[in-house]
């Protein structure tokens, strides 16, 4: 089996390679304290194991559960925001035909998502259309309580129950949930939801291979066992790989060094059209948990060519403080050549039965070149193709990379203080019972800031 790959080269000439030795010795020491779970952090570190504790007769209870909810809809709905629904939009993306929706005998359901926006418009035309179409919901929470999918799914309990009535909805509800406690838990309970667990010592933006990611990933026809497959080799190669060529290891103290100098900003570049909601995934993982005590690379994304025409100019020649890893798929699924023109009135005869991943790689080097030149520093992960397996490989070393890389700049890598702060004000601003006190400050900070 390949194993992606990780290319630093391209970095060196922006760092000290005495500084690098010194990186990857204290990289492996955090790799060490992942493994034996004595780092920041160290309750949930339960995705570490994963790959081969994944218990088989749940992937059994998933994939009969998703095989027999496949067999009545033609679109599952996501209700989730975060961790809870970017991992299997990352991986179901990357899986589907880019027109999925669009095929006339479609084999795979049409994945939508609610609960990731509060966009009223975006709701009301979500019910519209499923209205016309047989569905089902999965919803993601661990405690049911996030304000975003807590109002998205009683919108579409209340639309599925008046569709289909509620003894058959509650057979087209799924709720992947905390084991013990939760509103979602007892609402599931409640109803006679089918139910899957989010393991306690798993984290949002870490459970991609829990029934977080799984189960949708099963209902959209992914094979969930060669993507559990791909992130168990990705962890044994990197338990068992020496510093200097571990790729996790590499990927961590690299970024780290180049934020030390001043790069502060990382853009992840694909030049494949289907890895934009990995990207997503990515920017989440690592901006989260990263992103503390006043510290952090702050991640970024572009899809290229097509931010060639709008960003490429500053990425080019702006601030000098960015740098780039690419995501080089090196084999296309398809096959497209450029046909020949008799008369060339395009002028593009010199590139005439020339596939379009040539060009589309022609394009690539040409600016790895461009940038290095300008004084942006690369990192390039060659990924042979994409399929569950490789998928596999790259959430995992993704994973494993960021809680390196947090250890490396001394914060827990696994918790999200900041996210709080602006729930509190929300709720404090709507009215929640038991928020008076709160609610008035906040109305009256908030008139302050509007009237100064």
């Amino acid at each position: 089996m390949e194993t992606i790959n990780v290319n630093v080269d391209f970095t060196l000439p922006f760092i000290n390679k005495n500084e690098l030795e010194n990186k990857y010795e204290l990289s492996y020491k955090h790799l060490l304290a992942l493994k034996h779970k004595t780092g920041k952090g160290n309750d949930f570190l339960g995705w570490v194991d994963l790959p081969d504790t994944i218990d088989h007769d749940e992937i059994k209870k998933i994939e009969h559960v998703a095989a027999d909810i496949r067999k009545k809809i033609e679109i599952l709905v996501i209700v989730g925001i975060g961790g809870s629904y970017l991992g299997a939009r990352a991986v179901i993306d990357m899986l589907y035909h880019n027109f999925n929706h669009l095929l006339p005998n479609r084999s795979r359901p049409i994945i939508l998502y609610a609960g990731q926006n509060m966009g009223e418009d975006y709701l009301f035309q979500l019910l519209e259309i499923l209205n016309e179409y047989e569905y089902a919901i999965a919803v993601i929470s661990k405690s049911g309580t996030t304000t975003e999918p807590a109002i998205a799914f009683r919108l579409l309990k209340h639309h599925i129950e008046n569709k289909y009535g509620k003894e058959e909805a509650r057979k087209r509800i799924i709720a992947i949930t905390d084991a013990s406690k939760g509103i979602l838990l007892n609402l599931a309970i409640k109803e006679g939801y089918e139910r899957f667990v989010i393991p306690d010592d798993v984290g949002g933006r870490y459970s991609v291979l829990t029934p977080v990611g799984l189960f949708p990933i099963a209902v959209a026809g992914g094979n969930i066992h060669e993507l559990i497959k791909g992130a168990q080799h990705m962890k044994h190669q990197i338990f068992k790989i020496h510093a200097n060529e571990n790729p996790a290891i590499q990927y961590a103290s690299i970024r780290n060094l180049l934020y030390e100098k001043g790069k502060k900003i990382e853009i992840m570049v694909s030049y494949t059209p289907r890895m934009h909601f990995f990207m997503e995934w990515w920017k989440q993982l690592y901006g989260e948990s990263e992103g503390k005590e006043g510290k952090g690379i702050f991640p970024a994304s572009v899809d290229f060519t097509t931010d060639l025409h709008s960003l490429g100019q500053y990425i080019q020649e702006g601030e000098r403080i960015l740098f780039e890893t690419v995501l080089n798929v090196t084999h296309p699924t398809n096959h497209l050549a450029i046909p020949h023109e008799p008369d060339n009135s395009d002028q593009l005869n010199y590139i005439s039965y020339k596939r379009i991943s040539y060009v589309n790689d022609m394009a690539r080097l040409g600016t790895l070149l461009a940038h290095l030149d300008g004084g942006v520093p690369n990192i390039i992960i060659d990924i042979p193709t994409i399929n569950e397996n490789y998928i596999g490989q790259l959430i995992y070393f993704f994973e494993i990379a960021c809680g390196i890389s947090g250890y490396l700049l001394n914060v827990n890598p696994f918790d999200q203080p900041g996210v709080e702060a602006y729930k509190k004000n929300m709720f404090a601003l709507m009215g929640k019972p038991g928020m008076e006190e709160e609610s008035q400050r906040i109305k009256e900070r908030i008139e302050k800031l509007f009237n100064d």
